[in-house]
């Protein structure tokens, strides 16, 4: 049994490695440690240098995933790996900085489940940045996330929760709602974000949206109230102006005028359509996907571990 485990997803970091396995060695020397490099499909030379390490460094464990499954999954194949009283998660481009991981850990140990990293100012885009926020908002009310707590990709998690996250096996993994879903004993510390390494981020708009669909499908069923209580409000909203234009027609010498108002309501009313049938077609591709036990990830090769070692 580890100290700690660090869990990592890799994608295009080639030139970040080397300096991140450094610091992490030199912040936990001192400590019975695992550091554990997914590689989740990168198109550089990261799983080359990755399986450098390895070599050099009996601490270093790699994962290389077959195809790109993303940050999520990447973590998740990390986790089923990690052997360590607590394990953290945090990024591969060092604006997480390893020297902090003691400072969580220290936290943690004092009967917390989950010790989160929260940034006073994080060095990142300005989008980024309205992301977080905007998806920090929505955890509120479909994960009930404590309001005070900022979901940072730079925590730390004892072992019994990480037991518990990995009995999810559906396709879609959203590893902060997993946790919340596991456990309401969460803190989080004040430390410094840093800038990138080496590198460009490789998190664009994309990627965001499909972390806020995670969040949104995978944990709760508000969105399908939501689009219930709009088809009712638009229906209503329909009935009063039928009774309206019903009043304008027989007891007012005012006419009204038909074309203009046939369209708008039927951009409004077909939209709300549109989008209701999606929502509810997303909810249904991810239940297909599960029913058909569509991975989470695949392994393609592991570098650094013993033949008694097992995988959780």
């Amino acid at each position: 049994m580890k100290d700690i485990s660090i869990v990592i997803p890799v994608y295009n970091s080639e030139g970040n490695l080397i300096e991140l396995a450094r610091q992490v060695h030199d912040a936990l020397s001192e400590m019975n440690y695992e550091l554990i490099l997914v590689n989740d499909g990168s198109k550089d030379a990261s799983w080359e240098i990755i399986v450098q390490l390895c070599r050099q460094n009996h601490n270093v464990i790699g994962v290389n995933l077959r195809k790109n499954s993303g940050q999520d999954n990447a973590i998740m194949a990390g986790l089923s790996y990690s052997h360590g009283n607590y394990t953290v998660i945090m990024d591969d481009d060092i604006q997480h900085s390893p020297y902090d991981i003691i400072k969580l850990y220290d936290v943690c140990r004092q009967g917390y489940d989950v010790c989160y990293a929260n940034f006073l100012k994080k060095n990142q885009a300005l989008w980024k940045n309205m992301g977080s926020w905007f998806n920090g908002k929505i955890a509120d009310v479909l994960i009930d996330k404590p309001k005070h707590i900022y979901l940072s990709p730079f925590q730390i998690i004892r072992k019994e929760v990480v037991d518990e996250v990995l009995k999810y096996k559906g396709p879609y993994p959203y590893v902060q709602g997993l946790l919340l879903q596991t456990t309401s004993n969460v803190t989080q510390i004040t430390i410094e974000h840093h800038e990138r390494y080496k590198g460009k981020g490789n998190f664009n708009f994309f990627r965001s949206m499909s972390v806020f669909f995670k969040l949104a499908t995978s944990f709760s069923v508000y969105p399908l109230r939501i689009a219930s209580l709009l088809g009712f409000l638009v229906a209503s909203i329909g009935f009063v102006l039928a009774l309206y234009y019903l009043f304008e027609y027989f007891l007012s010498d005012h006419k009204v005028e038909g074309w203009l108002t046939l369209v708008l309501i039927n951009l409004i009313i077909g939209g709300l359509i549109l989008a209701s049938i999606g929502l509810i077609g997303e909810y249904m591709g991810r239940m297909y996907l599960s029913l058909n036990s569509k991975p989470q990830y695949t392994i393609k090769e592991t570098v650094g571990f013993t033949e008694t070692e097992s995988h959780s």
